[in-house]
Order: C-alpha cells, then structure tokens, then sequence
C-alpha cells in the first residue's frame, strides 16, 4: 500500500485504485508515465516506486510538492479547464493514469497521449453515481460506453468495465485500460 501525506488526507483516498494496480505491469519498464489530474498523487507514486520517471500535473500540485527533489518526479501547475494552452503539447507517455476526472474537451488530447505500446488507465464516475452523491452534475459524469468511444479506432481495449461499487462508498465507475499498438 502507498501512504502519502497530503493536506486532506482525511478525505482523499491514499491507496491507488484497484483498477490501477491490477494493469500497471501492462506500463512498459521504466516506461514514462503522466499522472493527470493527480491530486495527492496515488497513482504516480506507485510508479515512482517502479523506478520509472512520472510527471504529476494538476492545478494544485501542493499535495506532490514533496517529491520536488525526486530526480524522476516532474511537477506541472496547469489548469486544464482553463484558457491556459495545453502544456504537454507534442508529447507521449508510456502509461497515461487518469482517475476521478472527467473534462470531456481534453478525451482525445488525453487519448493522443498515449505513446506506441503505451497504456491508457483510466477510471471515473459514470452517469448513474447523481443517486449517491457527488460528482451529480452530468458534466463530470461519463455516458454509457464513453471511454470505450473515446479509445475506439486509436487504442486496443485491454479491458473495461461500468458498474456500481459499494466500497469505499456507493458509487458508479466507468473504467477502461487500452494500449496502443
């Protein structure tokens, strides 16, 4: 289990998402890896402990800001909501770990990001979670079948899957994990 300190860490979680862990040996060794939307950074810290460089980017990298001196940890501050440009223009990751986010502007940016042989791991909230609590708004809710649309013609799907959990709280997700030849 990954432990990492973060200023809410009462209510965010600190281990990496099952679904993550369960394809992270699909990454290639040592291979690059964007932890998008990291928050505290769960899932970029389980693959600085695979020895491999991860770039962390989110709007507030406060949480991460203790791997600063990690030689294979690179922090990016960027809004990717906002009027800012994309700032990993003309790059590719080896693995692209997206998990409890959803700006439906950026799926084909995120999708582009994948390098050949790369991963795409991504799990979040899916139309359905409004009946046990945030996010409700459709906006951040994935339609049926979404990230399988997104993937479609670009990525092999390696697996997905949409359902209700129970734990750690009732919820519907939406996951997929897809590779690119």
């Amino acid at each position: 289990m990954v432990i990492m300190a973060t200023p809410n860490a009462h209510t965010m979680p600190t281990a990496p998402s099952d679904w993550i862990v369960r394809f992270a040996g699909r990454v290639p060794a040592d291979g690059s890896v964007l932890d998008l939307a990291c928050g505290g950074g769960r899932h970029g810290r389980l693959f600085l402990g695979k020895g491999g460089p991860v770039t962390f980017l989110d709007k507030d990298i406060a949480a991460v800001e203790d791997l600063s001196d990690n030689p294979l940890a690179t922090l990016i501050k960027a809004d990717l909501e906002g009027p800012e440009p994309w700032p990993l223009q003309g790059r590719t990751f080896d693995g692209v770990i997206v998990a409890n986010y959803l700006w439906r502007p950026l799926l084909q940016q995120i999708v582009d990001l994948v390098a050949p042989g790369g991963v795409l791991l991504y799990e979040t909230f899916a139309n359905g979670n409004e009946a046990f609590g945030r996010p409700r708004n459709p906006d951040f809710l994935l339609r049926s079948g979404e990230l399988l649309e997104a993937a479609r013609g670009q990525l092999e799907v390696l697996a997905y899957a949409q359902f209700q959990r129970d734990d750690p709280r009732p919820a519907v997700i939406q996951h997929i994990a897809a590779r690119r030849a």
